[in-house]
């Protein structure tokens, strides 16, 4: 009954406007390990196989049936701060980059296939960040809604591509914690 509590008001502070939210681990990228992202109901939605192929960084993004969907492999012949998305195909979907180092922030670029380029915003490293579409939020990161040690949200605004979304929180995961 407290947790119904606790969930209600999770979502009444949300808006419940239609934005569909996720769980992610801090550190979930260690190459070699799985990992379940679950939704706001507790439901495995998608899973994230960490590969170690080629001595190179591999994440690949499963639906919870086990069917490939994304592939996210770091790019050895190009610029360091730069890893590719790509769909079960090895077609790429999207290249994130990281765009400029400032005192305060770091800024990201997320060149997307088949859409609008996306630009990232925040505080990378804390998991407080928006993933932008010409200023306009499709999807927002936060520890804040968690009090759970290393889990983060992730809030993707509607008519949006879940999976690219999760994918590029995943990748900037991976690319501002390299140390991992």
């Amino acid at each position: 009954m407290l947790g119904d509590r606790r969930r209600e008001r999770r979502e009444e502070r949300r808006g419940g406007d239609g934005r569909t939210h996720f769980r992610m681990r801090q550190k979930l990228v260690s190459i070699g390990d799985d990992y379940w992202i679950e939704d706001d109901q507790g439901d495995r939605v998608f899973k994230v196989d960490g590969k170690a192929l080629r001595a190179r960084k591999t994440l690949i993004f499963e639906d919870a049936h086990g069917n490939k969907m994304l592939k996210i492999q770091e790019r050895m012949l190009r610029i360091r701060d730069t890893m590719e998305i790509e769909d079960a195909d090895g077609h790429s979907v999207a290249t994130v980059k990281k765009a400029m180092i400032t005192p305060l922030r770091e800024r990201w670029t997320v060149d997307v296939a088949n859409g609008p380029d996306l630009r990232v915003q925040g505080n990378i490293v804390d998991h407080e960040y928006a993933i932008e579409d010409g200023g306009t939020a499709v999807a927002e990161v936060s520890k804040k809604w968690f009090r759970v040690a290393d889990t983060y949200g992730v809030e993707v605004a509607p008519g949006q591509d879940p999976a690219l979304l999760l994918a590029i929180t995943a990748v900037l995961d991976t690319m501002a914690h390299e140390a991992r």
